[in-house]
């Protein structure tokens, strides 16, 4: 099983390793820094020795990376693993600037059901089953998210079971969330919030998350 070292450090931009299997044009890693699409969240884009990734999906516990036609590698070979930082950065930002709009909703609207969540490098979006319209709760989501940035609160992330690889990150004072996601350090580097709704059907709300650096 790879080591999933996006987890113990979602800031680290390369990383080298060992290929672990091969089923080309997939490959396994010993250790990745390079995040599949899980919860929402957009994989991350980047090389693997040069060699683009062209796909990282999810199976089980492993990550299997799809790479363009071309590549020799074997199994024990040394590789250099490095991601599209800035763009990796937009989506930790994004992702838990829905984190945390997410958990102020459940909040507000006891029973709420969601029913998707994308998270990309330019925006976010959540979707609940609600028959009334989401848009009066949204400035005051705003205003209370936007109070979490300022204050830069510390994020802390953690296995709440290893074996499963199930994770959680934690806010002292305002909560606790199972979550697999890679997440900031701190509240403070999100940036200002801003909330608007989609209609996407009846008895549907979106809710869209753009933010803002200054």
């Amino acid at each position: 099983m790879t080591t999933k070292r996006f987890w113990q450090d979602p800031y680290l931009v390369d990383l080298d390793t060992r290929v672990a299997s091969v089923d080309r044009p997939g490959i396994t890693l010993e250790e990745t820094n390079f995040f599949a699409y899980s919860g929402g969240q957009e994989s991350d884009r980047g090389t693997i020795n040069g060699f683009e990734v062209i796909e990282a999906k999810k199976v089980g516990t492993e990550i299997i990376y799809t790479l363009v036609e071309g590549h020799s590698f074997s199994v024990g070979d040394e590789v250099r693993v490095s991601i599209d930082w800035p763009r990796r950065y937009h989506l930790m930002r994004y992702h838990f600037a829905a984190e945390l709009v997410l958990e102020l909703i459940y909040r507000t609207v006891p029973g709420i059901e969601k029913i998707g969540a994308h998270i990309s490098d330019d925006k976010a979006r959540i979707d609940f089953v609600l028959e009334s319209n989401i848009s009066p709760i949204l400035g005051e989501i705003s205003n209370i998210a936007n109070a979490l940035v300022r204050a830069n609160l510390e994020i802390r992330s953690a296995f709440s079971d290893e074996s499963t690889e199930r994770r959680f990150w934690l806010i002292e004072g305002f909560s606790q969330v199972p979550c697999g996601g890679t997440h900031l350090r701190r509240t403070g580097e999100i940036g200002s919030i801003q909330l608007r709704r989609d209609n996407i059907g009846k008895g549907k709300e979106r809710v869209v998350i753009t933010l803002n650096d200054g």
